[in-house]
């Protein structure tokens, strides 16, 4: 079967009629991207009958979903409680983006808080291991996905992410590559930049690769705000990393998080479009 890429939006598209998410889902349909993320990051606020609504929307317009649980989450805490409201945020996200049908619910794992970098992975694995065997106990369908951050003080590098998702297997990555870009101060200077990181993903994983872009603004501190990807100062070059997608072979679905959401969403969508098309001529030819 040949590769093939999603498109989809970070959340309810602007021009979506209504802000709810059964309209934003009609609406990603009717501008033909593939897939919508649900936006719990300021809470899980979402209920059980709404959750159903939404996924029965998906299901009939063909659109995938996925899921951001809250920012609010640090697995590395040393308090209790917080570290108890955190598992509770990912838990939560899980139960409502399984009834809606989400495939994954993505999350940003936990800060160093000058702590050594390795025992924090071993303890933020063991956490989500007690996560993974609670969304068993509940029998939800869904994935966890731990994605990259944008910062050097927050757990998730490339290689952090990858060491958590193969230490268990129940997890898929999240490579949010923008996030990468800025953690590293600009990493991706050019297309090669994107192959290497693809090579340090293990190949199971290009099956079907989670993904976020974004056009991003950052300092030698890291993320600062995300951009359109053609707004002045952008540096994030995504045909960069679609050519390399798709040289690489990789399947996956990637959501768009720039301000202005649909439209990059659609550019991508675009680019990687004409790709394929040329590709075909040559086979053709």
């Amino acid at each position: 079967m040949a590769e093939k890429i999603l498109f989809g939006t970070a959340g309810v598209p602007h021009s979506s009629k209504g802000p709810d998410s059964v309209s934003g889902i009609e609406r990603v349909r009717e501008l033909g991207l593939d897939a919508m993320e649900l936006e719990f990051v300021r809470g899980v606020h979402m209920g059980e009958e709404t959750a159903r609504l939404t996924g029965e929307a998906a299901q009939k317009q063909g659109v995938m979903l996925r899921v951001h649980a809250p920012y609010f989450i640090n697995l590395n805490s040393s308090d209790k409680k917080k570290l108890g409201a955190s598992k509770k945020r990912i838990l939560d996200s899980a139960r409502i983006g399984s009834i809606a049908g989400a495939k994954i619910v993505t999350f940003h794992p936990a800060f160093f808080q000058g702590e050594d970098k390795k025992q924090v992975l071993e303890k933020v694995i063991s956490e989500i291991g007690g996560i993974i065997d609670e969304i068993k106990n509940q029998k939800l369908d869904i994935a966890l996905a731990p994605e990259t951050t944008g910062k050097p003080t927050q757990l998730g590098s490339l290689q952090e992410t990858i060491a958590m998702c193969s230490s268990l297997k129940e997890l898929q990555p999240m490579i949010d590559f923008s996030h990468l870009h800025a953690r590293e101060n600009g990493r991706f200077k050019n297309k090669k930049d994107f192959e290497n990181a693809l090579n340090e993903i293990p190949v199971k994983f290009l099956k079907f690769l989670h993904m976020h872009a974004s056009g991003i603004n950052f300092s030698e501190k890291g993320e600062r705000n995300h951009m359109n990807m053609e707004e002045t100062g952008n540096s994030f070059n995504y045909k960069w990393l679609i050519e390399a997608l798709k040289e690489k072979k990789v399947s996956g679905c990637i959501i768009c998080e720039s301000p202005n959401l649909e439209d990059d969403a659609l550019l991508m969508q675009g680019y990687y479009s004409g790709l394929q098309k040329n590709l075909m001529k040559e086979q053709d030819f």
